[in-house]
């Protein structure tokens, strides 16, 4: 399959600046998982590649959303105990996300460790945990399900799902701003949450959460959690960093429109894939959640990814990004053809697989390209030999990679 070059010639030259600065101020991850990943590290083995750790973890967390997907199609098998996901299968997806959250918590570590971290590293962890959000989301919802007594309807688990998308993206909106990325309190709080309710429901049975206090169900108790903790945690301290940002001089963008640019792209999917669930002519959204969800998650990890890559390489944002063009397309025809409205389920699941297929090839040729760029393997702790095409990767500041390329050939020879 012929790989592209995604990166522009001013986004390498930025990631040749870049250096990580992050700040994590959670007391949970200071007092419990950082000192247990710090106590697990060490019995990595070496020889292993950090981004090896973070693409399993991953992994994971799609294979339980396959298994998932196979035992809980529609998200409704928690309504009846004829349907109930087994027991065991709750044991592997706790093992799964356990080891998953564990290994997005080593990958780090152990590049500091084997003094390999880089920041095709970072935009790698980052691009994956984009699309984790959205799969995450859909193993937690199907313990409680949707649409029955004790669980919470469709449409209110699509905008959850909306709120967890647009509060990632804030976060790394946050760092185009300031250049610092404030680590949210919630991710760690949310994963500790999830590991604990797939245990519970390993032991007991999904009929464990069939009951209400006050009222309240646990799917919705949850839904009302991520709630509040988005509007009185994640996002007032959002913007209390950037006000002293502001009061300090030290915004990134000093002009209004230039720092809200970012945001633009993914407010758009939002209005589009909301008008689409709320107006569909067969009801999509109810009928094909999984689907729908996925192609939702998929594309707001596409849109993530680009802002992550303007932040990181000190770029400026795009207003719009060519990804929704064919979401835009696929709704916009199944509105004015009747004879396509017929046929939405399938348009809607060709959508998926080519967004799909578009971020992967998107994800594997930048990561090639940024390895070779910075003359590393993405996959592995040795590095590459140091020969005269190697310095194509270090561009100078107005040369493009081309030049260099030529430029390292005449000097080799």
């Amino acid at each position: 399959m012929p790989w592209g070059n995604y990166l522009r010639d001013e986004e390498l030259r930025g990631f040749r600046k870049y250096k990580y600065s992050a700040v994590d101020t959670s007391p949970l991850s200071n007092y419990v998982m950082h000192p247990f990943w710090n106590w697990l590290v060490p019995y990595v083995p070496r020889s292993i590649a950090p981004n090896t750790l973070t693409l399993a973890g991953f992994l994971l967390v799609v294979l339980n959303v396959i298994i998932l997907s196979y035992y809980d199609f529609d998200v409704k098998a928690a309504a009846s105990p004829a349907t109930f996901v087994p027991n065991w299968i709750w044991v592997l997806i706790a093992f799964n996300h356990f080891w998953a959250h564990t290994l997005d918590g080593l990958d780090g570590k152990h590049a500091r460790r084997t003094n390999s971290s880089s920041p095709l590293g970072e935009l790698f962890d980052h691009g994956l945990d984009s699309w984790v959000t959205s799969l995450h989301a859909l193993c937690i919802f199907s313990v409680f399900g949707i649409d029955h007594e004790y669980g919470i309807p469709t449409y209110r688990m699509y905008y959850v799902l909306w709120q967890l998308l647009i509060l990632f993206s804030v976060s790394h909106w946050e760092k185009y701003n300031t250049g610092i990325l404030y680590l949210p309190w919630g991710y760690d709080i949310s994963q500790l949450i999830g590991f604990i309710v797939y245990i519970v429901t390993a032991i007991y049975g999904q009929g464990i959460w069939k009951f209400k206090l006050l009222g309240i169900s646990p799917g919705v108790a949850l839904e009302l959690t991520l709630y509040a903790g988005a509007f009185f945690l994640t996002i007032p301290i959002t913007f209390r960093n950037m006000y002293r940002a502001y009061r300090t001089g030290t915004l990134k963008h000093a002009s209004f429109l230039q720092s809200m640019r970012p945001l633009s792209t993914i407010l758009i999917l939002f209005g589009l894939t909301m008008w689409w669930a709320l107006a569909s002519p067969s009801a999509i959204l109810m009928s094909h959640v999984r689907a729908f969800t996925l192609m939702t998650g998929v594309v707001s990890a596409h849109v993530t990814c680009a802002l992550i890559i303007h932040q990181m390489s000190s770029t400026r944002a795009r207003w719009f990004h060519w990804i929704l063009i064919p979401v835009a397309v696929t709704w916009l025809a199944i509105l004015a053809v009747p004879r396509l409205a017929a046929h939405e389920a399938l348009l809607l699941y060709l959508l998926t697989a080519f967004v799909t297929a578009a971020h992967v090839h998107y994800g594997v040729s930048t990561v090639k390209q940024m390895a070779n760029f910075l003359n590393i393997y993405a996959f592995s702790i040795e590095k590459p030999p140091v020969v005269g095409a190697s310095k194509s990767r270090l561009l100078s500041d107005g040369e493009t990679q081309q030049q260099a390329e030529r430029m390292a050939t005449i000097e080799e020879h």
